[in-house]
């Protein structure tokens, strides 16, 4: 199991020039790539393989203007071009979007193989450097000195620190005692989650808390001469207030997916599709602040590590507008709508309680089935809501 550690790091004045030497080359290895790639593909309909972004950069090197390409490390720069070979082959396969290109104000970052980096003593020295690279190691529970990483990744924010990251291949942790429990959760904007045992997580609304003092930064810096040293440490406190609100919508997310992980063996969700909601301009910014998307990759490496099980059902199943006690389906909803009564059991429901309730026992009518592509049919049997088969869930066709 291939895992990471990421550490605050403090290159003196030398190991800063000779990153920020490597990033530079890096950035225009891959933009200088990308725009070949781009013209050979819509001039000549041609798709240009590694083998042949290796053999240009070579030559890149052997000519009077790149020729300080050869000053940096080597590794890095093939890094590269391996990332962009990835990325295009995530992007004509459908997973991702187009690459774009990088810019030198954004996140700066540099890989690092085995043939250019060693760790000896739990000291580590770079390639192209003469001292090793001061860090501070935060992971108790890991021995720094027995510490074998495949690879290493230098990077610096935009607000001006530095990271050091080490990606560690480790055995498989040994799963987590039975807690006997499954839960369902349903994810909203007002509460970040409701369970189905009743309890709700608020909402801690990053971005709002900081919005103002954020929004003061940006305003000063609007202020300020594009281009000018002003402008760029202007720059700089606003990537900083973006860094705060970014590092608590982590650690709260972090809090929360693990303790449901250890609170239940299985753990069934929604797929939400977050790309499309955000386009609803009066919810995209609470939606985005929520960070439902990094909730549910952090629920899916956790479980797998803890051994427990996670089902996401299908994001068409009318959880909301079910009832949890006899089924009975409502033909419309409100959004506004927070409790209702059902007009066959007369039960009063929280909305989101009732959908949670629903969504876990969709979980548990398809758990037998691959977690992460259940497609929730037949996921109720009873009341007046009866489902229909996944063959029959098509819209009927319209005729002219």
């Amino acid at each position: 199991m291939r895992t990471a550690y990421k550490c605050r790091a403090y290159p003196d004045p030398e190991q800063a020039a000779t990153f920020g030497r490597t990033f530079g080359c890096v950035r225009l290895v891959w933009n200088k790539t990308l725009a070949e790639r781009h013209r050979a593909y819509h001039a000549e309909g041609k798709r240009t393989s590694y083998k042949q972004t290796d053999a240009a950069l070579t030559a890149w090197k052997k000519t009077q203007d790149l020729a300080f390409l050869s000053e940096v490390s080597s590794v890095p720069l093939q890094q590269a071009l391996r990332h962009q070979h990835a990325a295009f082959a995530n992007f004509f396969a459908g997973r991702a979007h187009y690459p774009r290109f990088k810019t030198r104000t954004s996140r700066q970052s540099a890989h690092y193989t085995r043939s250019a980096f060693r760790m000896r003593e739990g000291e580590l020295w770079m390639a192209k450097t003469t001292a090793p690279l001061t860090f501070v190691w935060s992971f108790d529970e890991v021995d720094l000195a027995g510490l074998n990483p495949t690879m290493v990744v230098v990077s610096r924010e935009p607000d001006g620190r530095w990271y050091v990251t080490f990606a560690v291949d480790t055995d498989t942790p040994e799963p987590l005692p039975a807690a006997g429990h499954q839960i369902g959760i349903d994810l909203g904007v007002k509460d970040f989650a409701v369970t189905s045992d009743g309890e709700s997580i608020p909402n801690p609304r990053h971005l709002d808390k900081k919005q103002r003092n954020l929004a003061r930064y940006q305003r000063r810096m609007a202020r300020k001469q594009p281009g000018s040293v002003n402008r760029r440490k202007a720059k700089t406190k606003v990537a900083r207030a973006c860094r705060k609100v970014r590092n608590a919508r982590a650690d709260f997310l972090h809090r929360t997916s693990t303790g449901l992980v250890r609170q239940a063996d299985v753990i069934v969700i929604e797929d939400l599709a977050v790309a499309n909601m955000v386009r609803n301009h009066s919810l995209a910014k609470a939606i985005s602040d929520c960070g439902w998307g990094e909730f549910r990759r952090q629920l899916e490496y956790k479980a797998e590590r803890a051994g427990r099980t996670l089902i996401v059902i299908d994001r068409w199943y009318p959880s909301s507008k079910t009832c949890s006690h006899c089924g009975h389906l409502l033909a419309e909803l409100s959004l506004s709508t927070r409790h209702w009564s059902c007009p066959g059991c007369r039960t009063r429901h929280d909305r989101d309680v009732n959908a949670a309730k629903n969504i876990l026992a969709a979980g548990r009518a398809v758990a037998g089935g691959t977690p992460g592509e259940v497609c929730g049919a037949d996921v109720r049997r009873q009341g007046s809501s009866l489902p229909q088969s996944a063959t029959k869930q098509k819209h009927p066709r319209r005729e002219p």
